[in-house]
């Protein structure tokens, strides 16, 4: 019997990576990896040199295009796999990562009477200077007794579409005028791979507030925020919104060409990039919290039913598996955080120490920092260093390091970074159950999962909850080669459903991480003392935090 094979394509904040998957045991053929030749670019505009303001984070298109270009033909070489037995691929994108097209489709920054202007390019998800806009809005919608922001914790955030595109109309008014489309950069690949405008109903209903059945915010709402704003839906967020695992349309001959695959070949619609990894994991019934842990986390789940609890991301029907309900919270800053310390704040004597000894920073850190009994470095972190989404939603709000004396070590800062983003991951699920939304697993996938083991122990120590592990190292990946293999269809020797999918092609570790008696016992301690600073600095006792950002960017 002729095997057949998926691919996904996982497109990351600072790479993308193609993996081939045998669809028939979700076998991992090969994959490659193809770093963005412009990374994040935060500082200033390529070409150019125009400088970008605070809280900037921008993308340039063509990096996305490189991994098409590079990657896909990689596996396909590495593998031996004839093109013909690839059924479907599929993408998965950061998400709200949204760009100006003009009518042909092309992005604004591609231009060049727009290049120079840097609300022409893309703008990353962790692009946070629509904070303005989002506070207007969110008043807005209270003050107007709207219901959709009930879906999404009671506040939009500046990641999300609607605040990025008023940031653009407010501060680059006739670049709001010539751009035809505004498109997350999922759905502008999946636009180049076929020639078709579709929209997926899972960056549309968490990024951009539309819902199954009443569509976007209201025309007289969006007119309420500013009259230019009113058509924004209709004119400029048009386009099918089409269900996760729908076929988008075949690979155009030029695409193909650039790929090595076969022209037609059935492309998914996109998908954001942690949601993928639900499926991926084997989650696709209610009641299994996945940690989608990288850079950021996002913390996923499935329900019967929607519940409208603090600080959620989004409740989005058919958002994750059709048939249920999917829930998204969310951390910003987690392998960014561990990241930042590394790189910023680690004294060079360590970096020797750890060079001496073969050891990454990283894995030097993490090895001394086992060694300490929680509690034992006397710290407390909060874990807000991009802001804090879940449960408050408030990216204004910073990190804090508690407790510090002269004889603090490193490798105790390290521990007390990681035990923060433990503790808010335990006030994501505290919240999500009170408010009776249902969590009985955990499970965990992700780079960070795969590497760093004090981590993922601590997380079980502090939730009091045994954590499953993804097999794949790709699990983004993976997801989205299954949806490829879904939108081919059982005809084309895919797969009908995402649920037949994962029972084929999701794998999880036997190895589990279980809570420590001990260890749960002292850190219910530091979570009660970790609680009371997350509301003394986030829910309005102290400005402090906001004080010192607005002394930062001159707004005082």
């Amino acid at each position: 019997m002729t095997k057949r094979y998926a691919i996904g394509v996982d497109y990351g904040t600072e790479s993308g990576r193609a993996l081939l998957v045998d669809i028939a045991t979700g076998e991992e053929v090969a994959t490659h990896v193809t770093p963005y030749p412009h990374g994040v670019i935060d500082e200033a505009l390529p070409g150019s040199g125009e400088k970008l303001g605070y809280d900037w984070a921008l993308q340039h298109p063509d990096d996305y295009l490189k991994v098409l270009r590079r990657s896909v033909p990689e596996v396909l070489r590495a593998s031996g796999v004839d093109p013909a037995h690839v059924v479907g691929i599929g993408i998965d994108f950061t998400a709200c990562t949204m760009m100006p097209l003009d009518a042909e489709g092309t992005p604004l920054c591609f231009r060049d009477a727009w290049k120079s202007n840097p609300h022409a390019w893309v703008k990353l998800w962790k692009h946070h200077a629509a904070q303005e806009e989002a506070n207007r809005l969110n008043a807005a919608a209270a003050a107007a007794g709207e219901s959709f922001p009930a879906r999404y914790g009671g506040k939009q955030s500046s990641e999300w579409m609607i605040a990025k595109v008023w940031q653009i109309l407010n501060e680059a008014p006739s670049l709001y005028e010539q751009a035809d489309t505004f498109i997350e950069a999922a759905d502008w690949v999946v636009l180049r791979m076929t020639g078709n405008l579709t929209r997926n109903s899972c960056t549309a209903g968490y990024k951009a507030a539309w819902h199954k059945r009443d569509g976007y915010p209201s025309a007289s709402f969006l007119g309420s925020l500013d009259p230019r704003l009113a058509d924004l839906a209709t004119a400029k967020l048009r386009g099918p919104v089409l269900p996760l695992g729908s076929r988008a349309g075949g690979l155009t001959g030029e695409m193909a060409a650039i790929t090595g695959l076969r022209p037609g070949t059935s492309v998914a619609v996109g998908n954001i990039d942690a949601h993928a990894m639900v499926p991926a994991v084997g989650v696709v019934t209610p009641g299994k919290l996945v940690l989608a842990m990288g850079t950021s986390t996002c913390h996923l789940l499935l329900s019967e039913t929607e519940a409208h609890a603090e600080g959620i991301c989004g409740v989005v029907e058919d958002g994750i598996v059709p048939g249920y309900y999917g829930y998204e919270a969310g951390q910003p800053a987690v392998g960014d955080l561990f990241a930042w310390y590394v790189n910023e704040a680690v004294p060079v004597e360590i970096v020797r120490e750890a060079e001496a000894v073969g050891l990454s920073v990283h894995a030097w850190l993490e090895r001394e920092a086992a060694k300490l009994a929680p509690g034992e470095s006397g710290l407390l972190a909060l874990d807000w260093w991009n802001g804090s989404r879940s449960v408050l939603m408030d990216a204004e709000l910073g990190g804090a390091l508690v407790g510090m004396s002269l004889r603090t070590k490193p490798a105790e800062i390290y521990r007390a970074l990681l035990e923060a983003t433990a503790f808010g991951t335990r006030k994501i699920i505290e919240t999500l159950s009170a408010a009776g939304v249902a969590i009985d697993e955990l499970y965990a996938c992700g780079g960070l999962p795969q590497r760093n083991r004090l981590l993922m122990q601590i997380y079980a120590d502090v939730t009091g909850r045994e954590i499953k592990i993804a097999d794949s190292t790709q699990t983004a990946a993976l997801g989205a080669a299954m949806f490829g293999a879904v939108a081919a269809g059982a005809e084309a020797g895919g797969y009908d459903t995402i649920v037949e999918a994962a029972d084929r092609m999701a794998r999880i570790r036997e190895e589990s991480y279980r809570p420590i008696a001990a260890h749960a016992r002292v850190y219910d301690e530091l979570y009660a003392a970790y609680a009371e600073l997350h509301d003394y600095f986030g829910r309005g006792a102290s400005d402090v935090m906001k004080r010192l950002r607005n002394l930062k960017t001159g707004r005082i």
